[in-house]
């Protein structure tokens, strides 16, 4: 069995990374340079680094920061939004990125998934699904949200996960809106059924408060990775006791 990863997030406004609860009341979490630094030094698997305000400001991604960060960083980065365009794509590359996040982009043109992965290889291209529980007992589910989370395009999440991965993409990133920076844990459901839909890696995010939470994403939500960021920003864990905890439990983890 394949190693399950643990991706710290950093997700970055204005050149600072910054957390919030349920997509709002975003509070600073500090310098990402230095926290990229840190957390590759502390063991993490990959890192991923959203610049979450790109796509509803309209504005291209911090790419200052991005090269920055990935001098920094010897293990596998991911870098997502506002990514509308292969250009975008082909310049994060050079600029240090392994993978890039496509969220809304995909929404707005689902093609954009199929050259990229044709042009840079599925290997690179990371679809991001931003999923909130419809409140609707006649029709369960997710819908998917784009702009940061503020816009509802009416997609069925399920749906749409299965669509990205026939188009091409190698990875999902899948968050739950309702759980985002609650630290009540992570919706199991939404990542499990996604997880058994495709074939592809699942990365599960949104809602870690303890280890525990990770080892059920990781077990009973199928999710080949998690991801996790007020939890690690704050020091309320380090990557070295989710990792050992894991192992403790027999999930299988590269230790640091």
């Amino acid at each position: 069995m394949l190693a399950k990863r643990i991706l710290p997030c950093l997700d970055v406004k204005a050149g600072r990374v910054v957390k919030g609860i349920n997509f709002v009341n975003l509070q600073d979490a500090g310098d990402p340079v230095a926290l990229a630094q840190a957390y590759n030094q502390a063991g993490a698997d990959e890192l991923v680094f959203l610049d979450i305000t790109a796509t509803h400001e309209d504005r291209g991604i911090i790419f200052d920061v991005v090269y920055q960060t990935a001098e920094q960083v010897f293990i596998p980065l991911t870098v997502g939004g506002g990514i509308q365009d292969l250009i975008t794509i082909k310049d994060l590359l050079r600029a240090g990125a392994d993978k890039v996040s496509i969220n809304s982009g995909a929404v707005r043109n689902p093609s954009l998934v199929n050259q990229a992965s044709d042009r840079f290889g599925s290997q690179c291209i990371v679809v991001a699904i931003d999923a909130r529980r419809r409140d609707d007992p006649a029709n369960p589910g997710w819908d998917v949200f784009v702009r940061g989370g503020r816009e509802n395009t009416g997609l069925d999440a399920i749906a749409w996960a299965a669509e990205v991965e026939q188009r091409g993409a190698g990875e999902l990133l899948i968050t739950s809106m309702d759980a985002d920076g609650t630290q009540a844990g992570y919706d199991l459901e939404l990542t499990r059924q996604i997880a058994e839909m495709v074939q592809i890696p699942v990365v599960a995010s949104g809602g870690a408060g303890n280890c525990e939470h990770i080892q059920s994403v990781l077990t009973t939500g199928k999710a080949e990775a998690a991801l996790l960021a007020s939890l690690l920003h704050y020091g309320q864990l380090t990557i070295s006791q989710i990792k050992n905890h894991l192992s403790a439990h027999r999930v299988p983890v590269r230790l640091p």
